[in-house]
């Protein structure tokens, strides 16, 4: 298996880690949500620090307004994140 289907697998994975907790087995709660995002983006996010941030990216997020997050949802926050890290290390590397 390459590195990039590992990686999809991966995220395949952990989506399902959390949003198997409670209700709908494919979608994330708010409960589920920020489990997730202080377990696994915790050094991406400061979700600790500020009270709402978990409401403003589950509102975010929720395209449908149903008060979950999807599969589908879910792939665009770790998208914006994958290009918001890109973008970093792309200014850090031309500036050394």
């Amino acid at each position: 298996m390459s590195r990039l289907e590992e990686a999809i697998e991966i995220l395949i994975g952990v989506f399902h880690k959390y949003s198997e907790r409670e209700g709908d087995k494919d979608k994330l709660s708010k409960r589920e949500l920020k489990a997730l995002l202080q377990n696994e983006l915790g050094e991406y996010l400061e979700t600790q620090k500020d009270a709402t941030s978990v409401d403003k990216i589950m509102k975010e997020l929720d395209d449908n307004g149903d008060g979950q997050v999807d599969f589908q949802e879910f792939v665009i926050l770790v998208a914006s994140l994958t290009v918001a890290c890109n973008d970093f290390l792309s200014e850090n590397d031309s500036s050394q």
